[in-house]
Protein backbone atom coordinates (compact mmCIF):
# COMPACT_ATOMS: atom_id res chain seq x y z
CA UNK A 1 0.00 0.00 0.00
CA UNK A 2 1.09 3.55 -0.69
CA UNK A 3 1.03 5.79 2.36
CA UNK A 4 1.29 9.49 1.59
CA UNK A 5 0.99 12.73 3.48
CA UNK A 6 -0.44 16.18 2.94
CA UNK A 7 2.02 18.95 2.14
CA UNK A 8 0.02 21.50 4.16
CA UNK A 9 2.41 21.31 7.10
CA UNK A 10 1.86 24.31 9.37
CA UNK A 11 5.10 23.76 11.26
CA UNK A 12 7.03 24.10 8.00
CA UNK A 13 5.35 27.43 7.32
CA UNK A 14 5.22 28.88 10.82
CA UNK A 15 7.80 27.13 13.05
CA UNK A 16 6.95 27.41 16.72
CA UNK A 17 9.16 29.57 18.90
CA UNK A 18 10.43 31.77 16.07
CA UNK A 19 10.25 35.58 16.32
CA UNK A 20 7.77 37.34 14.04
CA UNK A 21 10.49 38.60 11.71
CA UNK A 22 11.82 35.08 11.19
CA UNK A 23 8.33 33.72 10.61
CA UNK A 24 7.74 36.29 7.88
CA UNK A 25 11.10 35.45 6.33
CA UNK A 26 10.20 31.74 6.35
CA UNK A 27 6.89 32.46 4.65
CA UNK A 28 8.37 34.71 1.99
CA UNK A 29 11.15 32.23 1.30
CA UNK A 30 8.93 29.14 1.43
CA UNK A 31 10.46 26.34 -0.60
CA UNK A 32 7.58 24.15 -1.78
CA UNK A 33 9.78 21.61 -3.56
CA UNK A 34 12.12 21.46 -0.57
CA UNK A 35 9.21 20.60 1.73
CA UNK A 36 7.92 17.93 -0.64
CA UNK A 37 11.38 16.40 -0.94
CA UNK A 38 11.78 16.26 2.84
CA UNK A 39 8.42 14.50 3.25
CA UNK A 40 9.29 12.03 0.51
CA UNK A 41 12.63 11.28 2.18
CA UNK A 42 10.75 10.46 5.39
CA UNK A 43 9.02 7.65 3.53
CA UNK A 44 5.79 9.24 2.34
CA UNK A 45 4.60 8.88 -1.24
CA UNK A 46 2.46 10.27 -2.79
CA UNK A 47 2.51 13.82 -1.53
CA UNK A 48 -0.88 15.52 -1.46
CA UNK A 49 -0.42 19.13 -2.48
CA UNK A 50 -2.78 21.67 -0.94
CA UNK A 51 -4.46 24.02 -3.35
CA UNK A 52 -5.20 26.40 -0.50
CA UNK A 53 -1.49 27.10 -0.08
CA UNK A 54 -1.69 29.47 -3.00
CA UNK A 55 -4.11 31.74 -1.10
CA UNK A 56 -1.39 33.01 1.22
CA UNK A 57 1.70 31.96 -0.73
CA UNK A 58 1.07 32.61 -4.44
CA UNK A 59 4.71 31.81 -5.19
CA UNK A 60 4.10 28.22 -4.02
CA UNK A 61 2.53 27.56 -7.43
CA UNK A 62 4.55 29.92 -9.59
CA UNK A 63 5.86 28.49 -12.85
CA UNK A 64 9.31 28.09 -11.32
CA UNK A 65 7.91 26.34 -8.23
CA UNK A 66 5.86 23.93 -10.32
CA UNK A 67 8.89 23.16 -12.49
CA UNK A 68 10.91 22.32 -9.37
CA UNK A 69 8.09 20.09 -8.11
CA UNK A 70 7.92 18.38 -11.49
CA UNK A 71 11.66 17.69 -11.35
CA UNK A 72 11.08 15.60 -8.22
CA UNK A 73 9.06 13.12 -10.26
CA UNK A 74 12.35 11.79 -11.63
CA UNK A 75 13.16 10.66 -8.07
CA UNK A 76 9.87 8.82 -7.83
CA UNK A 77 7.71 11.44 -6.13
CA UNK A 78 4.06 11.20 -7.12
CA UNK A 79 1.32 13.70 -6.41
CA UNK A 80 -2.31 14.10 -5.62
CA UNK A 81 -3.96 17.51 -5.27
CA UNK A 82 -6.46 18.62 -2.69
CA UNK A 83 -8.33 21.36 -4.49
CA UNK A 84 -8.94 24.63 -2.62
CA UNK A 85 -11.65 24.62 0.02
CA UNK A 86 -11.02 27.83 1.94
CA UNK A 87 -13.19 30.68 0.65
CA UNK A 88 -14.81 28.61 -2.10
CA UNK A 89 -18.37 27.32 -2.11
CA UNK A 90 -18.98 25.34 -5.31
CA UNK A 91 -22.45 24.30 -4.15
CA UNK A 92 -23.92 27.69 -3.27
CA UNK A 93 -27.18 28.66 -4.98
CA UNK A 94 -25.68 32.15 -5.44
CA UNK A 95 -24.49 31.98 -9.04
CA UNK A 96 -21.71 34.65 -8.99
CA UNK A 97 -20.08 33.04 -5.96
CA UNK A 98 -20.40 29.61 -7.47
CA UNK A 99 -18.83 30.83 -10.70
CA UNK A 100 -15.95 32.39 -8.80
CA UNK A 101 -15.43 29.13 -6.95
CA UNK A 102 -15.30 27.21 -10.20
CA UNK A 103 -12.74 29.67 -11.57
CA UNK A 104 -10.52 29.13 -8.51
CA UNK A 105 -10.79 25.34 -8.74
CA UNK A 106 -10.14 25.28 -12.47
CA UNK A 107 -7.09 27.51 -12.05
CA UNK A 108 -5.69 25.16 -9.39
CA UNK A 109 -6.05 22.19 -11.74
CA UNK A 110 -4.49 23.99 -14.71
CA UNK A 111 -1.50 25.27 -12.74
CA UNK A 112 -0.66 21.80 -11.42
CA UNK A 113 -1.31 19.77 -14.59
CA UNK A 114 2.46 19.49 -15.31
CA UNK A 115 2.70 17.45 -12.07
CA UNK A 116 0.15 14.91 -13.38
CA UNK A 117 -1.69 14.44 -10.07
CA UNK A 118 -3.28 11.01 -10.06
CA UNK A 119 -6.28 12.27 -8.06
CA UNK A 120 -7.87 15.68 -7.59
CA UNK A 121 -9.74 15.70 -4.27
CA UNK A 122 -12.75 18.01 -4.12
CA UNK A 123 -15.00 19.26 -1.36
CA UNK A 124 -18.15 19.46 -3.46
CA UNK A 125 -19.73 21.73 -0.86
CA UNK A 126 -18.36 24.17 1.67
CA UNK A 127 -18.98 25.92 4.95
CA UNK A 128 -22.26 27.49 3.88
CA UNK A 129 -23.76 24.12 2.94
CA UNK A 130 -22.56 22.70 6.27
CA UNK A 131 -24.26 25.56 8.11
CA UNK A 132 -27.60 24.75 6.49
CA UNK A 133 -26.99 21.04 7.03
CA UNK A 134 -26.86 21.68 10.78
CA UNK A 135 -29.66 24.26 10.93
CA UNK A 136 -32.54 23.52 13.30
CA UNK A 137 -35.34 23.19 10.74
CA UNK A 138 -37.76 20.45 9.78
CA UNK A 139 -36.32 17.50 7.90
CA UNK A 140 -38.46 18.41 4.89
CA UNK A 141 -37.01 21.92 4.82
CA UNK A 142 -33.48 20.62 5.33
CA UNK A 143 -33.87 18.17 2.45
CA UNK A 144 -35.20 20.85 0.10
CA UNK A 145 -32.38 23.23 1.00
CA UNK A 146 -29.64 20.62 0.69
CA UNK A 147 -30.96 19.52 -2.69
CA UNK A 148 -30.38 23.09 -3.83
CA UNK A 149 -26.78 22.85 -2.69
CA UNK A 150 -26.45 19.49 -4.43
CA UNK A 151 -27.72 21.10 -7.63
CA UNK A 152 -25.11 23.82 -7.30
CA UNK A 153 -22.36 21.24 -6.74
CA UNK A 154 -23.52 19.34 -9.82
CA UNK A 155 -23.29 22.45 -12.00
CA UNK A 156 -19.85 23.31 -10.63
CA UNK A 157 -18.46 19.82 -11.15
CA UNK A 158 -19.79 19.70 -14.70
CA UNK A 159 -18.13 23.05 -15.40
CA UNK A 160 -14.82 21.92 -13.87
CA UNK A 161 -14.75 18.76 -15.99
CA UNK A 162 -15.70 20.65 -19.13
CA UNK A 163 -13.20 23.48 -18.68
CA UNK A 164 -10.21 21.34 -17.68
CA UNK A 165 -10.81 18.24 -19.77
CA UNK A 166 -9.73 15.93 -16.96
CA UNK A 167 -11.30 12.47 -16.84
CA UNK A 168 -14.21 12.37 -14.43
CA UNK A 169 -12.69 9.48 -12.47
CA UNK A 170 -9.64 11.61 -11.62
CA UNK A 171 -11.92 13.89 -9.62
CA UNK A 172 -12.66 12.40 -6.20
CA UNK A 173 -15.37 13.99 -4.07
CA UNK A 174 -14.68 13.65 -0.38
CA UNK A 175 -16.89 12.43 2.46
CA UNK A 176 -17.31 15.77 4.25
CA UNK A 177 -19.91 17.63 6.31
CA UNK A 178 -22.68 17.05 3.82
CA UNK A 179 -25.13 14.13 3.53
CA UNK A 180 -23.39 10.98 2.35
CA UNK A 181 -26.34 9.97 0.18
CA UNK A 182 -26.27 13.27 -1.75
CA UNK A 183 -22.50 13.04 -2.21
CA UNK A 184 -22.68 9.50 -3.56
CA UNK A 185 -25.57 10.42 -5.84
CA UNK A 186 -23.30 13.01 -7.47
CA UNK A 187 -20.50 10.46 -7.82
CA UNK A 188 -22.80 7.98 -9.53
CA UNK A 189 -24.50 10.52 -11.79
CA UNK A 190 -21.28 12.20 -12.97
CA UNK A 191 -19.07 9.07 -12.85
CA UNK A 192 -16.71 10.54 -10.27
CA UNK A 193 -14.36 8.88 -7.84
CA UNK A 194 -14.68 9.13 -4.07
CA UNK A 195 -12.19 10.07 -1.37
CA UNK A 196 -13.02 8.28 1.87
CA UNK A 197 -12.07 10.45 4.83
CA UNK A 198 -11.94 8.03 7.75
CA UNK A 199 -12.01 10.62 10.52
CA UNK A 200 -14.91 12.54 8.97
CA UNK A 201 -17.03 9.40 8.79
CA UNK A 202 -16.29 8.37 12.37
CA UNK A 203 -17.01 11.92 13.57
CA UNK A 204 -20.45 11.90 11.93
CA UNK A 205 -19.81 14.67 9.41
CA UNK A 206 -21.62 12.98 6.47
CA UNK A 207 -24.24 11.51 8.84
CA UNK A 208 -24.12 8.65 11.30
CA UNK A 209 -23.40 5.26 9.81
CA UNK A 210 -21.63 2.06 10.59
CA UNK A 211 -18.12 2.84 9.37
CA UNK A 212 -17.76 -0.34 7.35
CA UNK A 213 -21.13 0.16 5.73
CA UNK A 214 -19.68 3.38 4.31
CA UNK A 215 -16.53 1.54 3.21
CA UNK A 216 -18.60 -0.94 1.24
CA UNK A 217 -20.66 1.80 -0.37
CA UNK A 218 -17.65 3.77 -1.59
CA UNK A 219 -15.34 0.90 -2.57
CA UNK A 220 -16.52 0.69 -6.21
CA UNK A 221 -15.49 4.33 -6.74
CA UNK A 222 -12.72 4.65 -4.17
CA UNK A 223 -9.67 6.51 -5.51
CA UNK A 224 -8.08 7.80 -2.30
CA UNK A 225 -8.30 7.49 1.47
CA UNK A 226 -7.67 10.34 3.87
CA UNK A 227 -6.33 8.39 6.80
CA UNK A 228 -6.64 9.68 10.35
CA UNK A 229 -8.36 8.59 13.54
CA UNK A 230 -11.34 9.97 15.41
CA UNK A 231 -13.68 9.20 18.21
CA UNK A 232 -16.82 7.50 16.89
CA UNK A 233 -19.62 9.93 17.64
CA UNK A 234 -23.15 8.96 18.69
CA UNK A 235 -26.02 9.84 16.39
CA UNK A 236 -26.93 13.50 16.61
CA UNK A 237 -23.48 14.70 17.66
CA UNK A 238 -20.70 15.71 15.30
CA UNK A 239 -17.18 15.36 16.58
CA UNK A 240 -15.65 18.72 15.85
CA UNK A 241 -12.02 18.50 16.92
CA UNK A 242 -12.22 14.76 17.47
CA UNK A 243 -10.83 13.85 14.04
CA UNK A 244 -7.36 14.31 12.52
CA UNK A 245 -5.77 12.24 15.28
CA UNK A 246 -2.87 9.82 14.76
CA UNK A 247 -3.86 6.23 14.13
CA UNK A 248 -4.50 4.33 17.33
CA UNK A 249 -5.79 7.33 19.25
CA UNK A 250 -9.43 6.97 18.26
CA UNK A 251 -11.99 4.33 17.37
CA UNK A 252 -10.90 3.40 13.85
CA UNK A 253 -10.61 -0.38 13.43
CA UNK A 254 -7.43 -0.01 11.45
CA UNK A 255 -6.64 -3.69 11.04
CA UNK A 256 -10.10 -4.40 9.67
CA UNK A 257 -9.92 -1.43 7.29
CA UNK A 258 -6.50 -2.36 5.92
CA UNK A 259 -7.58 -5.97 5.47
CA UNK A 260 -10.71 -4.94 3.57
CA UNK A 261 -8.75 -2.62 1.30
CA UNK A 262 -6.22 -5.37 0.63
CA UNK A 263 -8.98 -7.85 -0.12
CA UNK A 264 -10.49 -5.37 -2.59
CA UNK A 265 -7.07 -4.87 -4.25
CA UNK A 266 -7.22 -1.16 -3.54
CA UNK A 267 -4.08 0.42 -4.95
CA UNK A 268 -4.86 4.12 -4.50
CA UNK A 269 -3.16 6.54 -2.13
CA UNK A 270 -3.74 6.47 1.61
CA UNK A 271 -2.89 10.01 2.64
CA UNK A 272 -2.26 10.98 6.25
CA UNK A 273 -3.99 14.29 6.96
CA UNK A 274 -1.64 14.81 9.88
CA UNK A 275 1.56 16.65 10.62
CA UNK A 276 4.75 14.76 9.84
CA UNK A 277 5.40 13.60 13.42
CA UNK A 278 1.84 12.27 13.74
CA UNK A 279 2.08 10.61 10.35
CA UNK A 280 5.34 8.87 11.28
CA UNK A 281 3.69 7.69 14.50
CA UNK A 282 0.79 6.39 12.43
CA UNK A 283 3.13 4.55 10.07
CA UNK A 284 4.57 2.75 13.08
CA UNK A 285 1.04 1.80 14.13
CA UNK A 286 0.49 0.30 10.68
CA UNK A 287 3.85 -1.47 10.89
CA UNK A 288 2.93 -2.99 14.25
CA UNK A 289 -0.28 -4.60 13.02
CA UNK A 290 0.30 -5.18 9.27
CA UNK A 291 4.07 -5.00 8.60
CA UNK A 292 3.70 -6.66 5.19
CA UNK A 293 1.94 -3.56 3.89
CA UNK A 294 5.05 -1.42 4.35
CA UNK A 295 7.71 -2.43 1.89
Amino acid sequence: MRFGIMAMQLEALVPSGEPAEQVMANIMGFDHAGLVKSLFEKGFNPIELGGDLGMFLPHAYSQEAVERLAALKADGVTFTLHLPLWSVEPSTPLTPVRRGSVDALVQSIRVTQPLEPEVYVLHASGALAAEFYNMKVSEMARTLILRQFQNGARESIQAILSETGIASRRLAIETIEFPLDLTLELADELDLSVCLDTGHVLAGFPGWFDFFEVVERVLPRLAEVHLHDSKCMPEGTRGYGEDHKPLGRGDLELDRLLDRLSEANFDGPLVFELNSAEALESLETVRAIRPALLK
